[in-house]
This record gives C-alpha cells, structure tokens and sequence, in this order.
C-alpha cells in the first residue's frame, strides 16, 4: 500500500514516513499544497495523510483535489484544529477521518488500517445496500430508486449509508453525529436536520411511499413507510 504524506513540520513527517514504512507500508512525503498535487497527478496512491495548515494549498482545498482526481481513495486529515467546526469543515471537504494533534502512532495507524479495508472492500463490483426499493451503490457513490439515480455529496452519502446499515432503528441525533461526523452532538446547531432533509429531497421527493420518518422527541428511522 502506497501512501503521500502532505506535512510541511519536516520531523512530523519523518516522524509518520518512518513508522508506516516500519509497518510495511510504502510512504512519500510533499511539505506543501502544490508539491502534493503534481506528485499525485504522477503516482497511484491508496491513502492520502494530510495536514490542514500547509504552504501554497491548504488541507481542505487540497482535500479537494484529491476526491475530484480519484473519489475513492480515503483522506485521513491530521491537524491540530480539533474543534467541531473544523471536523465539519474537514469532513465536508471529502476528508474520511480526521485525527487531532497530538496523537499516539499506534492510533493513527489503527485508522489508517480501517480507511484501507474499507477502500478495497468498495472495490468489490457487488458492494451495494438495498433496502426497501432503494439502492445504494458504494462503488460509485449513487443511489438509485424506481428507474431514478441520484448523485451525492461525499456528507449526503455516509448519512444514507449509515441509514441503511440501520434500517429500522430510531437513530437520535447524537447517534448521527458521532458516526456520520465523528463529533459529540452540538444541540446548537442543525446540521443532522439539515443534510437529512437534502436527503430527503433527493430520494423521497415524488414518491408515495417514504423512507425517512421523523420520530419526535427521538431522532430518525429509516423505514419502508
């Protein structure tokens, strides 16, 4: 497995080279934004290891990139913003997981161990969720429901699927936002109303049965209505 480290600290980046080629693991290295993108136009990477705060690009718009030149190769963000506004930022820049410095090795590469699973487990043509009418193709990242296919944000698709991988449970909120966006629940903000009603908009609009219900005081279910 190949990974590029984007880290302009040059021993954070000696430091994460070292131990993942110590793990088996073949590492590059960019110290900034533009360097990052020529490098990845050139070379197949399974994993990109990006830092926020870097020269000339920065990790989000990078983030960016990268999804645009290949959507299903995973960003692990390592910064030190840790706040839930910058996690949101992070995840809705395409990033996959998000790890706040400073950390411990072993955990950074128990999550890299984690995006690349799931990343080769997408490669299997037959990796789909069915639920209802509703198909959800987590190769291409689409859903698809009576003869219609729907497009998806990177944030509208992990919400779908984590719907469908709980078909039939009330999921509360905090649930939504501790998997979907890996924060503890802000009641200040709407962002879980929000994205579900994109969602609604795409795969229940104009259809007589729907699948996202409301359940006041509790959350959401995902149900064949």
């Amino acid at each position: 497995m190949k990974i590029l480290i984007v880290e302009d600290e040059h021993k954070v980046a000696s430091f994460l080279k070292k131990g993942l080629e110590e793990n088996q693991y073949e590492a590059d290295v960019a110290y900034d934004g533009k360097t990052a993108e020529k490098i990845a136009s050139q070379n197949n990477y399974d994993l990109f290891l990006i830092d926020i705060v870097i020269p000339f690009i920065n990790g989000l718009d990078l983030c960016k990139i990268f999804k645009q030149m290949n959507p299903n190769v995973p960003v692990l963000m390592l910064t030190a913003l840790g706040t839930t506004e910058d996690k949101l930022l992070g995840f809705d820049a395409g990033a996959d997981d998000y790890l706040v410095k400073p950390f411990e090795f072993r955990e950074l590469l128990a999550r890299v161990k984690v995006l690349l699973k799931t990343a080769g487990a997408s490669c299997n043509p037959a990796n789909r969720i069915v639920v209802a009418d509703l198909e959800l193709d987590l190769d291409k990242k689409i859903a698809r429901r009576g003869g219609m296919t729907f497009e998806l944000t990177a944030k509208e698709f992990l919400l779908l699927e984590y719907f469908l991988r709980n078909a039939g449970r009330v999921l509360s909120r905090n649930d939504i936002a501790e998997k979907v966006w890996d924060v503890n629940f802000d009641f200040g903000t709407n962002v879980v109303d929000v994205y579900v009603n994109f969602l609604r908009k795409k795969i229940d609009k104009g259809f007589d049965k729907k699948l996202i219900h409301t359940r006041i005081g509790l959350g959401y279910i995902f149900k064949e209505d």
